[in-house]
């Protein structure tokens, strides 16, 4: 299934809902609207997920940049499927993220 997303900012939060597949394939434009993003010097990005049903390793890539980016941002991840969590915890990214 293609990845669909649709991002807004609002004040300091970044919103970014993501459906679909996260792969090595759709990972290049979900990195590029990141960077968009933390442009507006952001202290929240939420990762609204509840519709999004695999996340590889490029995904996870995407929140290592944003957290290199600016080591005090805060990741939510919102309602992640069972396999999204697996990623998460296999990965130790689960404990970094809220």
């Amino acid at each position: 299934m293609p990845l669909a997303m649709n991002s807004s900012v609002d004040g300091k939060t970044g919103r970014l809902h993501l459906a679909g597949e996260l792969d090595g394939n759709s990972a290049p434009a979900v990195r590029e609207e990141v960077d968009r993003m933390m442009n507006q010097k952001l202290d929240r990005l939420v990762l609204a997920v509840e519709d999004l049903n695999f996340m590889a390793s490029a995904g996870l890539r995407i929140i290592i940049f944003a957290k290199q980016r600016n080591p005090g941002l805060k990741i939510y991840v919102v309602k992640p499927q069972p396999t999204v969590v697996e990623t998460l915890k296999k990965t130790g990214f689960y404990d970094a993220v809220y």
